[in-house]
Parts: C-alpha cells; sequence; structure tokens
C-alpha cells in the first residue's frame, strides 16, 4: 500500500512559485538574477492599514476568531459588494479565508464530486485545475487566441458546457494575460450562462481595482442579475491593496454554499489571522485613494514593458486592460538557436535560455495552459523593467 495519497499524482507544483524560487537560488549563488514572476505588487501595504492591525494588537485582538470571518469584516465585505459593484449581500452570505486560495479551494470541497466538470477558460491562473483535480473534479479547459486579447468567445463557452458542468471558472482582468472583460462581452457569456441553470459560476474578481484607461471593471452577477442564485464571487485585500502577506480573501454568494465552506474551513484553518481581519476592515472602510495613484504608476510600468518587448526579435506582445502581467507570444523564437547552442522547441526552452543567458526569469505560458507564450509581472521598479526588456531584446537578437 502506497503512502502518498493518490490524489498527489493529479497535481502539479506551482510554476510561479517554482519560478520564483529559482530565481532566489541563482541570486544567492551570486546571479544578478530580475524576477519577473512573482504575483504581487511591490508597493508597501498603505500607513493606516498597518496602524489598524497594530491598534487590534493593542486592543487584544489576539484570539480565535469565528470560522467565516469577524463579524466587523463580514459586514465590511457585504457593504464593499453593494458600494462598488451593487450587489446586496447580507454578512451572512459572506466568508473570509486565509487567502483567496483557500475560498478557490473550498468552494470546490464542498461541491464537487468524481466525474464532475470545471471550464476553465486557458490560459488560466496555475492554480485553477490543480484544486479542482485535488478535490476530485474534471478541469475542462477552452483556449482563447492571442487575436481576441485572450478572451472566452460565448460560442466557445457553449460549446464545453455538457451535463457534467458543475462550474464555470471566470477571472478578469485574468492572471496570467491581464485580459478583462468590458459589460458587453461578460454579457454574452451571462447569456449563455442562462441557458444552463445547473452550471454554477465561480468569479475570482482579485485584480478588479486594476483596470486602465477607461475601461469599466464589472462581475458576473452585476451584468445579469438572474445568475445571483448560483455564483460565488470571490476577491481580496492581497492585489489592491498591496496585502499578499496578509493573507485574506472573501466571498459572497448562496447562504447554502456558505455555510458549507464554513463547515469545511472549520475542520481545516478555522478563522483566519485576527489581526489581518482587522487590517482589512480598515482597508475595505478607510480611505481608497491610493489605489488611483498606485494604477497610475502600474500603468506606465506595463506602456513600457508592452513597447520594449514589441521591439524584441520574435516576440509580439498584446497590451492588457488590467492586473500586472502581460502574456506575449514568443511564438517567433520557436526553432531559433539559443546563444547556448540549444535549438528552442518550446516557451518553456525560451524562458530556461532567457534565464540562463541573460538573468531574466520569467513564466513558460505552457504552465498556465496556453503557449508558445510567456508571463512578466511588471509589478517591480521600472529601473528594474526596462532592464529586463532589455536584456530580453539583446537574448532575443542573438538567437539565430
Amino acid at each position: 500500500m502506497a503512502f502518498l495519497a493518490d490524489a498527489l499524482s493529479r497535481v502539479k507544483p506551482s510554476a510561479t512559485i517554482a519560478v520564483s524560487q529559482k530565481a532566489r537560488e541563482l541570486k544567492a549563488k551570486g546571479r544578478d538574477v530580475i524576477g519577473l514572476g512573482a504575483g504581487e505588487p511591490d508597493f508597501d501595504t498603505p500607513d493606516n492599514i498597518k496602524k489598524a492591525a497594530i491598534e487590534a494588537i493593542n486592543r487584544g485582538e489576539t484570539k480565535y476568531t469565528p470560522v467565516s470571518g469577524i463579524p466587523e469584516l463580514r459586514e465590511a465585505i457585504a457593504n464593499k459588494f453593494k458600494r462598488e459593484n451593487g450587489l446586496e449581500y447580507t454578512a451572512a452570505q459572506t466568508i473570509v479565508g486565509t487567502g483567496g486560495k483557500q475560498i478557490l479551494f473550498n468552494a470546490f470541497m464542498a461541491t464537487l464530486n468524481a466525474g464532475d466538470e470545471v471550464i476553465v477558460p486557458a490560459p488560466y491562473w496555475v492554480s485553477y485545475p490543480e484544486m479542482v483535480a485535488l478535490c476530485g473534479g474534471t478541469p475542462v479547459f477552452v483556449s482563447t487566441r492571442q487575436e481576441d486579447n485572450f478572451k472566452l468567445k460565448a460560442a466557445d463557452l457553449e460549446k464545453a458546457i455538457t451535463p457534467k458542468t458543475k462550474w464555470f471558472v471566470f477571472n478578469s482582468p485574468s492572471n496570467p494575460s491581464g485580459a478583462a472583460y468590458s459589460h458587453d462581452e461578460l454579457k454574452a457569456l451571462t447569456d449563455v450562462l442562462m441557458k444552463h441553470p445547473h452550471v454554477w459560476v465561480l468569479t475570482d474578481d482579485m485584480y478588479e481595482h486594476l483596470t486602465y484607461g477607461d475601461f469599466k471593471f464589472a462581475t458576473p452577477v452585476e451584468v445579469e442579475p438572474g445568475l445571483y442564485g448560483r455564483t460565488l464571487t470571490m476577491n481580496g485585500v492581497s492585489k489592491a491593496y498591496a496585502m499578499t502577506g496578509w493573507r485574506i480573501g472573501y466571498a459572497a454568494g448562496p447562504l447554502e454554499l456558505i455555510k458549507a465552506m464554513d463547515m469545511i474551513q472549520g475542520q481545516q484553518t478555522s478563522g483566519a489571522t485576527s489581526i489581518a481581519q482587522w487590517a482589512a476592515v480598515e482597508a475595505l472602510n478607510g480611505p481608497q485613494d491610493f489605489i488611483a495613484r498606485n494604477k497610475e504608476i502600474f500603468q506606465g510600468r506595463r506602456d513600457l514593458v508592452v513597447s520594449m518587448l514589441n521591439q524584441a526579435n520574435g516576440i509580439s506582445c498584446p497590451t492588457p486592460e488590467g492586473a500586472f502581467y502581460v502574456y506575449p507570444s514568443c511564438a517567433g523564437l520557436i526553432g531559433k538557436t539559443a546563444p547556448s547552442g540549444k535549438v528552442i522547441e518550446t516557451d518553456e526552452d525560451f524562458v530556461s535560455e532567457l534565464l540562463e543567458a541573460e538573468g531574466v526569469a520569467v513564466v513558460h505560458g505552457s504552465a498556465f495552459g496556453l503557449g508558445p507564450n510567456f508571463r512578466i509581472s511588471y509589478a517591480t521598479s521600472e529601473a528594474q523593467l526596462e532592464e529586463a526588456c532589455r536584456r530580453i531584446q539583446r537574448f532575443c537578437a542573438a538567437c539565430r
């Protein structure tokens, strides 16, 4: 009898974490490495949020919390959904988890049975299919196209739905592509979903506040209220509030589902860290003006990276509407020979050779289910990004 669970054979390690770790190891050996794999802002958590955490410690808010979150945070979450998305949820319809990952995992654990299918548009965040597999479900991938700006078409969603479909996972703005769906683009998808009442929607809105130009964010239930009874809307404080290490994610949805997720979390981790929850209360209820300032900086970085990558031989980089990633194609380099003498046959070869030759760490697109592409996080300084793009240009020019 094997010691390790069979479920482990169905999942792979996180490619984004692996790239960040590889960059750290090379830096420790003295290599000059620019890591562009991490999906977290380089900004510090705002002072008012840090102050709220310190005050919570001083008040003695250091005990266990209710599994689904402190009442003050659940109320703040309900108010956030009403204020920013026009969605009416009671505090009892919300849940707080240790990061967005726990919210997603608990939703799948609470609902998936063997044979249940989960539609996941590609490219996708690396953890979606692995969570589905760990929970006994079957991920069903639907590829998007660069010429469509990596946005799922309604006809392709329709084709993917079967009687076994349990969930449709939706992420806008997207990790890894940065693609964001307009109200009309989203309406085309929700029209399809309205024809299939057995399909639930799990929408990951983690990058909601990071959209650029005149783009206006919308979430599925906001566009189609008829989906209210079968949608879990997930969000968190990690990205917009620069609070990745605080590990607070949250969601709102039908009460029956929230109760089921609460039961699982109660046997798993119980409540999220009390101090981080009080900090999240301040994040949601406090001043929001810094978000616009950070967005302006991110947009400048995006424009810099897109411009410089499109000047690299063999690279084609669309301009994304949101998040802090670009997802360029390296198709023009496939079949060429890297400076090391190795023939670049895949996007994984491309990123591996780039790291060895120029010390730039990015994530290969095949890890996100669609290549030949690679993901760059521009959540780092403009100087670092400019130097990294120069190195990419130099590497591409040296390929023959």
